[in-house]
């Protein structure tokens, strides 16, 4: 007898379509905000549902079947079509008590967002706020978040972005290691300095010798991809690292590292789907975000 058609249980679908395309358990349960072995579980039960093979183990890790690719390719316009209703509903409801999603990056989440989330929770107290902390771009079509804070100004038209502000980064260290080094006067003296890198050597040294330095891989004995490691190494003394202005200089733990040093611009950009935008809740937090990041990255 032929196989009678399995009910078809979205949530299950969602777990396999989530990790066909971040590559692995894990990372598709970092993004849905599971647990690896529940997500694991689910996909084991679409496999069971459907009666075929969706992945198999190769080595650690996972491949997709052809099966599995087959059907993955059917998922993903009823995973679209599932986004684009969620953010029209999102977007109709006019009440503005909820549930909001923020996401920034790790030394902007710790740094700026508590003051404005504080300052929201007193004018809206009915808003909850889930903060995403992550240095890598989130994708607000997904639903990953509701609004970004972004250093680059998005290339997706279906985004509406406005940049807020301009802030910038310059060299700091704390005084001991400052006086160990020698008191730097100009940027070429930083060549014979032990710089903080952040993410990849090559990135950084790229970047500053492009400034006008002469580095080279030995002046980054201390690599992380974690600014706010980055900052807890510069604050112990480690080496030079770059910090946002805002932050470091009011902090008397360090200083820039001589008077005149350069600063590194970057814009900062608020970002949302702008099917979001006729959200009463969602337009309120963008505009609390636009009104106050400015402010508070000019008074640091």
């Amino acid at each position: 007898m032929d196989r009678p058609p399995p009910d078809f249980d979205w949530t299950l679908a969602k777990a396999f379509l989530a990790t066909v395309e971040a590559g692995s358990l894990s990372a598709a349960a970092r993004r849905l905000g599971a647990s690896q072995p529940t997500l694991s579980r689910q996909v084991a039960a679409f496999a069971d549902a459907l009666g075929v093979t969706l992945f198999e183990r190769v080595g650690r890790g996972l491949e997709l079947t052809e099966a599995g690719a087959d059907i993955a390719a059917h998922l993903r316009p009823m995973a679209e079509a599932a986004e684009r209703a969620s953010l029209a509903a999102t977007g109709q409801a006019q009440s503005i008590d909820g549930h909001i999603r923020i996401t920034a990056s790790e030394i902007y989440a710790a740094h700026l967002l508590p003051i404005i989330i504080a300052h929201l929770r007193q004018d809206a107290p009915g808003i909850t706020v889930e903060v995403v902390a992550t240095d890598r771009v989130t994708d607000l079509r997904r639903r990953e978040a509701d609004i970004a804070i972004r250093n680059a100004r998005p290339e997706d038209p279906a985004l509406f972005a406005r940049k807020v502000a301009d802030d910038t980064a310059t060299f700091y260290a704390t005084p001991e290691y400052l006086e160990r080094l020698g008191r730097p006067e100009a940027l070429q003296d930083l060549n014979r300095a032990n710089f903080i890198a952040i993410d990849k050597v090559e990135t950084t040294l790229g970047y500053l010798n492009a400034m006008g330095l002469s580095l080279t891989p030995d002046s980054f004995p201390v690599v992380t991809e974690s600014h706010p490691t980055h900052w807890g190494l510069t604050l112990a003394g480690v080496g030079i690292g770059i910090v946002p202005t805002h932050i470091g200089d009011p902090d008397p733990r360090v200083q820039r590292v001589y008077p005149d040093a350069p600063t590194i611009p970057f814009p900062v950009w608020v970002v949302a789907h702008s099917e979001l935008r006729t959200s009463r809740r969602v337009r309120l937090v963008f505009d609390l975000l636009t009104e106050m990041l400015p402010r508070i990255i000019s008074a640091g």
